[in-house]
């Protein structure tokens, strides 16, 4: 319950606190309407008009339906046993807990439908995308529950969420993606190919990054539980080229393909994702 309680403020105040932002920034033009309403249009069913926003405006409104929702949005959260590492407060799997939980609060306010699906070799759980606000506290109890364990084979999961989805939507992945480049490409590929629109949230901890460890060590992978005594300053030279490298694939590649590639890591703003998602919505007519 209290971790419950945690996501549901987090979420609250992170997407409140950054569209109070947006309207003192350089964004301020995206739409963050919460509409429960739309304007009565002719052929309107004028028993769904609203009497009091009547009452109060002198125009006529109607109340929007679940089925009237512009997008359909699907995240998708990496669960594996590497999503947990932390080399401070907040493990790579809660802080896209976090940015996840945010992004389901803001696109049901925006009337959007989300849904949530959970993997690591393969999938755990599936929400299918809705827009009634009420759908939250179900979300939010999933991704609450969540733990990092088992190995990863993302492609696995793009190829059958690829598949699931027949109406056209946004597909949004959160992960590290530490596995196969060249299959987890195919199984975004896969999404393209079927008219969708993907963000790629790759989230990585700082120190996966800069690998700024200040004594010797023994790693162990948290995946296949292989150990690697070394000193760090030894191969941090080559490890940093060897992780350019791999983020560098997945930019070039996202870019080839026209998929949205947002690197971030744990250190960052929970809303910096917010905004990317604002920019993708409103370029494909939200």
């Amino acid at each position: 319950m209290s971790r419950l309680s945690n996501l549901n403020l987090v979420a609250r105040l992170v997407v409140e606190g950054f569209i109070t932002g947006l309207h003192k920034s350089p964004y301020h033009g995206f739409s963050v309407e919460f509409a429960e309403h739309r304007q009565y249009m002719p052929g309107d069913d004028i028993k769904h008009i609203d009497w009091k926003v009547y009452g109060k405006t002198d125009r006529y409104f109607v109340k929007q339906f679940e089925e009237e929702t512009n997008l359909k949005s699907y995240i998708l959260l990496d669960t594996s046993a590497s999503m947990g590492y932390a080399s401070q407060e907040i493990s790579k799997l809660q802080y896209s807990s976090y940015v996840s939980a945010a992004l389901a609060y803001l696109m049901l306010k925006q009337r959007d439908a989300v849904g949530l699906a959970t993997f690591a070799e393969t999938m755990k759980t599936y929400l299918p995308p809705r827009s009634v606000n009420s759908y939250l506290t179900l979300i939010l109890k999933e991704l609450a529950r969540t733990k990092s364990r088992a190995q990863t084979n993302i492609s696995t999961t793009l190829h059958q969420m690829a598949e699931r989805i027949s109406r056209r939507g946004l597909v949004i992945l959160f992960s590290d993606l530490f596995d196969d480049p060249q299959k987890v490409m195919s199984g975004l590929k896969h999404f393209r190919h079927k008219k969708h629109e993907v963000i790629v949230f790759h989230i990585l901890d700082p120190m996966e990054r800069s690998f700024n460890f200040k004594q010797d060590g023994l790693f162990e992978d948290m995946e296949s539980g292989e150990k690697l005594a070394t000193q760090p300053w030894h191969i941090r030279g080559e490890y940093r080229k060897l992780m350019a490298q791999f983020i560098d694939y997945y930019k070039r590649e996202c870019l080839a393909n026209r998929i949205d590639y947002v690197l971030m890591d744990t250190s960052e703003r929970f809303d910096h994702a917010l905004l990317h998602y604002l920019i993708k919505r409103k370029r494909i007519g939200g």
